[in-house]
């Protein structure tokens, strides 16, 4: 019995040091990973509402005139993207 008892000591110990090896281990990856979970929830918000990739290079074209062709053309390749990508 006394051996369980070290045995299981001894295992909770190592696994205690394992969580603490895998939080070190993890630590650099949290900012990236971070940015990429938003980065997925801003384009399955807008996969979910692709017209205000338009409304927003409408707006842009009309706050900027001079670049109102750049702004509405880039509007229309984004409105196809995400069409293409809502047809899936």
């Amino acid at each position: 019995m006394t051996r369980l008892v070290e045995r299981r000591e001894a295992l909770i110990a190592q696994a205690a040091a394992q969580r603490r090896a895998l939080a070190r281990d993890i630590e650099p990856w949290r900012k990236p990973l971070a940015l990429t979970d938003q980065g997925l929830t801003a384009l399955r918000y807008i996969k979910r509402h692709p017209k205000w990739i338009v409304g927003s290079m409408a707006l842009l074209a009309i706050l900027q005139p001079r670049h109102a062709g750049k702004w509405l053309g880039r509007g229309w390749v984004s409105w196809q993207l995400m069409q293409r990508l809502r047809d899936r």
